[in-house]
């Protein structure tokens, strides 16, 4: 080992954790970048863009070669309209000045760093962040199903209401982060968030109101999504049991105090419990969120690669 590149480990090892982190995806980005969050991104969009077939952006056109390679990226060259692109063209991370730091930004948020710790990371200010967040919460948020198939697990969890930001706060008290409802179990000062989820792995989370859900919230939120062909299990609350029978549908009830947890060997809620598990520990990170921003919040806990790649691919470069 060199004398010089002993003295850079002994200076990098003196770095604070977040200049050390910009070193380390420095590293993956330049020297494996196949490994790195962006080399994944861009493999799965490759995958995903072209999963049928090489298409050219600007004409549509099938008879697609490849074309060498700029800046370490795979290039295209359309043998109709005579013009060049790459697996990025048309997205987010397109002939922008940011495409890099959009990437480190991702793999960011899949490790759960906040917005200020991020934005020491990336090189931008935690206010560009907070945009591109809710800008990439957004695009998932477009991202949806028609229907459930089979048996749909449904269930609620609670979040205490708040005002996180807002300032001029004159009907209570403003609370500590991490404080406490002034009424005992379920109350108004709660919002509700609906979450149903079938064995596919077809997924809605929504806010659906403040306090204990009704039958028209259910309806309002899943109802379209729901056939005669769908089984429904739930706890025991009588929304659930109203809704399903003016529906039609077949429907079980976990009812929490008799101790049976699971139904006929199949039925039964674990799935959507879970996931009210992940949603806690998603939002506790950042130290509480405001509740306009609770729904597209909520999205970040379903990230992937797969799922952010879809995303980005969805953010045209003229709305950046």
């Amino acid at each position: 080992m060199s004398k010089a590149f002993s003295n850079l480990l002994k200076y990098i090892d003196k770095l604070p954790h977040t200049k050390k982190e910009q070193v380390y995806q420095w590293v993956k980005r330049y020297v494996e970048p196949s490994s790195s969050a962006g080399g994944r991104l861009i493999n799965e969009m490759r995958k995903t863009r072209f999963k049928e077939g090489f298409e050219c952006p600007h004409c549509s056109s099938e008879y697609v070669v490849r074309f060498g390679k700029y800046n370490g990226r795979q290039r295209y060259r359309c043998k109709c309209c005579g013009k060049t692109f790459n697996d990025t063209t048309n997205t987010v991370l397109y002939r922008t000045r940011k495409g890099n730091e959009w990437i480190t930004f991702v793999d960011c948020m899949f490790k759960g760093y906040s917005l200020r710790k991020s934005a020491e990371i990336v090189g931008v200010t935690w206010v560009t962040l907070f945009y591109w967040r809710h800008k990439l919460l957004n695009a998932l948020k477009q991202m949806d199903f028609e229907h459930f198939e089979g048996i749909v697990e449904i269930d609620e969890t609670y979040f205490l209401y708040s005002q996180k930001g807002q300032r001029g706060i004159t009907e209570r008290k403003p609370r500590k982060l991490g404080g406490k409802s002034k009424h005992r179990g379920i109350s108004h000062e709660q919002v509700c968030v609906l979450v149903a989820r079938d064995r596919t792995k077809a997924t809605v989370f929504k806010v659906a109101c403040m306090g204990r859900i009704v039958k028209t919230q259910v309806d309002n939120l899943i109802g379209s999504k729901l056939s005669n062909e769908n089984v429904l299990v739930t706890d025991a609350w009588k929304a659930y049991k109203t809704y399903a029978k003016e529906k039609g549908l077949e429907h079980y009830r976990i009812k929490s105090d008799d101790g049976k947890h699971v139904i006929k060997g199949l039925y039964h809620i674990h799935n959507v419990n879970g996931l009210h598990s992940r949603l806690k520990q998603w939002i506790d990170r950042f130290k509480g969120v405001a509740t306009k921003y609770l729904d597209i919040t909520l999205l970040g806990s379903y990230l992937s690669i797969v799922v952010v790649t879809k995303a980005l691919i969805s953010i045209l470069k003229n709305f950046y």
